[in-house]
């Protein structure tokens, strides 16, 4: 597995990450992940550089040098991972396949030239799509000659892969509207992380005695709040509820867009609002659980571009959830389909204010949403169930006793003039 961050970062990828390892080990393969020696978007290197865990080998190289200081910054930072991550795992033992991340992007070239050259089968696991995002954020221009560039990159990733994994239907769309044709596309969703996310009672919670929010009806965004993300309409609708003392409002985690939050409440001074950093692992039960409804947003435009996770964490917490963004998404349509949240368009302050209000004032609908999406999770949305798909999807391109063989799924087919990879060992290492 090659991504920037892995365990014990807290960032969801590293997350994900960690969870499929655990069970491709569990059911005997061997799993080397290369990640950064830093926690990501800080500076300094601070993990050790081979390590262990859960019968996964870990091989960490480089450090941040500058953080998230700038975009500058940043691009340096994932040049210096591109080098030293490129260069321990193309030298280093041969594996059956490798997965490539989105982090640091178009790090997947690695993965097709390790595909080349020593015959690694090689998965592209989508988790952004750039430049898609960047330019749907206001970050690049559509037609400019670096946007052409990056996206001609992505394409040549996204076609020579032998599976390109996306993680929602919004997405998948949009992978095909790159031109990536043939059934190697394979759609498989995100999870809740494999931690204790059994819910607490409120009056159990520490956390509702930590942020001092007594029996009133917390609203809560946890996680990222990066560039693809609307803060702007949960901010206002908090600003709307500043004088209503029922209702509080928690913006826990970190990201490019935490700050404009805590600009927006110092400077309106809303005492309503609770400000705090990402929480432990260990203890997300704990902090999602000490809302009675959760937020989660995209700016309309980036449906399909990225597919926020942190729905699936509020569904094991037994906990409805507010999507704020386009209805094609992902997020509405598992929302709507399981009748365990609602969805409002980016800026309607007025329609998340009235949701908030219908829910403070009639608790036990919140609480029946809630199981909905509990009950959803589990039927749908297992991370057993979606770590399994990705274990037969590994088997399926390099079988246990025996070479690889024939790939019959239009996976890479623009590579078939070059020949097939070389035969797989007898035993399958991710």
């Amino acid at each position: 597995m090659l991504n920037q961050v892995f365990y014990p970062d807290v960032a969801a990828t590293a997350q994900h990450a960690h969870d499929l390892a655990r069970h491709l080990v569990a059911h005997g393969h061997e799993v080397t992940a290369v990640a950064s020696r830093s926690i990501y978007g800080q500076k300094g290197a601070a993990l050790p550089a081979h390590e262990t865990v859960d019968g996964i080998r870990i091989v960490r190289v480089g450090r941040s040098l500058f953080g998230k200081a700038g975009i500058l910054a940043r691009i340096a930072d994932f040049v210096l991972f591109y080098l030293a991550a490129g260069w321990r795992v193309l030298f280093g033992p041969r594996q059956d396949v490798i997965i490539c991340f989105t982090t640091p992007p178009f790090i997947a070239l690695v993965g097709w030239f390790l595909r080349l050259t020593r015959g690694t089968r090689f998965v592209y696991w989508v988790m952004d799509l750039y430049p898609d995002l960047p330019v749907a954020c206001g970050v690049m221009k559509p037609r400019s000659l670096a946007t052409r560039f990056f996206t001609a990159i992505n394409r040549f990733c996204l076609r020579r892969a032998d599976r390109t994994v996306v993680l929602g239907r919004c997405m998948e769309r949009r992978v095909r509207e790159h031109g990536v044709l043939g059934d190697h596309v394979r759609r498989i969703g995100v999870w809740a992380p494999q931690s204790d996310t059994t819910p607490v009672e409120h009056a159990d919670n520490p956390y509702r005695a930590k942020w001092d929010l007594g029996d009133r009806f917390v609203v809560m965004y946890s996680g990222n709040f990066g560039l693809g993300h609307d803060v702007d309409t949960m901010c206002r609708a908090a600003l709307a509820l500043k004088d209503d003392d029922r209702v509080r409002f928690v913006f826990a985690g970190g990201g490019k867009k935490k700050a404009l939050v805590e600009d927006f409440v110092r400077a309106h001074k809303l005492g309503n609002c609770v400000l705090a950093p990402y929480q432990p692992l260990e203890s997300l039960h704990q902090s999602l659980s000490c809302a009675d409804l959760h937020l989660a947003s995209l700016l309309e435009g980036v449906e399909g571009i990225m597919v926020p996770c942190k729905l699936f964490g509020v569904m094991a917490a037994h906990r409805p959830c507010v999507f704020i963004g386009h209805p094609d998404s992902e997020l509405s349509r598992v929302l709507e389909e399981h009748d365990c949240g609602f969805t409002v368009r980016q800026g309607d302050v007025d329609g998340l204010v009235g949701i908030i209000r219908g829910l403070c004032e009639d608790r036990d609908e919140a609480r029946r949403l809630g199981e909905n999406a509990y009950r959803a999770l589990r039927d749908a949305y297992d991370s057993t169930k979606a770590c399994e798909q990705w274990r037969l999807l590994l088997e399926e391109l390099v079988p246990t006793g025996g070479g690889a063989r024939e790939d019959s799924t239009g996976g890479a087919r623009e590579d078939s003039s070059r020949g097939s990879p070389e035969g797989a060992r007898t035993e399958a290492e991710a």
